[in-house]
């Protein structure tokens, strides 16, 4: 923690020649890497076939990023980047919204096990269960950006903000909430819980409703600190009323559609 607190993160890995190597695409990149490695060991467990875990790892990348790329240009960040367009492409600099990720990734879920006539149920269970780890990692891809923290603050473990990355409001503060800090923690026991509920050998509904949930919880509590510009909604922050909405939803589901079919065995 005194780490974090005298410590100013630079978005810029290494640089060489024309390459450039950022922290955030980095960070991205390992916590693919991880998660992959994760579903394999559990995937080995249930006896799947890695073969199909390396084909759809690729499609579920390219079309979580493209979904949460595409989240957060039109509806969270559009009075932005409808200005500076050119800058859409560059994911690198941060702007991957959560929401649209897992979107994207369920369709893409969705039409691959159609296509390759596989069970929906199987592998959306595996991949919820290794989702919050990505997450947890991923979320440090923030705080080297500097673009994910929450208001001033004078606790011990507050972050410095450089200037040029400080709300306009709070030019005068030096140390805000580690927002990110705070999610990458819960999201990490979100993904130990249903790691859990996994080797119990529940069923597949009850993870991926257990996740839904439980980032939607995660999702609603930390928009109360982040300060970060985001659309609003009858008076909310776009990402917390699409949480408390997943949540009121997969809530309805449980209580009334829990069946044997829904809750398929994986």
């Amino acid at each position: 923690m005194n780490f974090l607190h005298n410590f100013l993160p630079q978005p810029i890995f290494f640089e060489w020649g024309f390459i450039t190597v950022r922290f955030y695409g980095l960070i991205i990149a390992i916590a693919l890497v991880v998660c992959f490695s994760v579903a394999l060991y559990l995937a080995r467990k249930r006896n799947m076939d890695w073969d199909d875990l390396y084909d759809l790892a690729f499609w579920l990348a390219l079309s979580g990023i493209i979904g949460a790329r595409l989240y957060d240009v039109f509806l969270i960040e559009w009075n932005y980047f409808g200005s500076h367009p050119w800058e859409i492409l560059a994911i690198w600099h941060g702007g991957l919204a959560i929401h649209g990720a897992i979107i994207g990734g369920v369709i893409s879920l969705i039409v691959w096990c159609q296509i390759k006539k596989k069970s929906f149920w199987q592998f959306a269970g595996l991949l919820f269960t290794v989702l919050p780890l990505g997450q947890a990692i991923g979320r440090w891809g923030n705080y080297f950006n500097q673009e994910l923290f929450g208001g001033p603050t004078t606790l011990s473990w507050g972050i410095p903000i450089a200037i040029a990355n400080r709300p306009e409001q709070y030019l005068n503060y030096q140390y805000f909430q580690p927002a990110f800090l705070y999610e990458s923690i819960l999201n990490l026991i979100l993904f130990f819980t249903l790691l859990w509920l996994y080797k119990k050998n529940r069923r597949p509904g009850e993870i991926i409703f257990g996740y839904l949930m439980g980032y939607a919880v995660i999702r609603f509590l930390m928009e109360f600190i982040r300060i970060d510009v985001t659309s609003l909604v009858f008076g909310m922050r776009l990402p917390q009323l699409v949480s408390a909405v997943v949540f009121v939803v997969c809530a309805g589901v449980l209580i009334f559609r829990r069946n044997k079919l829904f809750f398929a065995k994986s």
